[in-house]
């Protein structure tokens, strides 16, 4: 059996979208180094609607094993590039 993996739920003060992701683009940009973070799958949700949340990155597989780190709604080919 496969051992379960965690989340952290991290709010904030923010009120608006563009805000937290832009937090969540720098706490990316920061912590990269960090391989046990899975940036790919994080997603944001309203405090009091955390059933409904937007996923912030593509996160698709690449060809040649990446992920896309492009923008969820991005235009476009996948890439790994920002």
């Amino acid at each position: 059996m496969t051992e379960p993996r965690w989340i952290i739920h991290l709010p904030t003060t923010l009120t608006s979208l563009d805000g937290t992701i832009t937090l969540a683009e720098a706490l990316r940009d920061s912590l990269v180094h960090v391989t046990v973070i899975d940036f790919g799958e994080t997603t944001l949700s309203e405090e009091d609607r955390q059933f409904l949340r937007t996923r912030i990155w593509c996160d698709a597989r690449l060809h040649g094993g990446g992920r896309c780190t492009r923008r969820a709604d991005h235009a476009g080919e996948c890439s790994a590039d920002r």
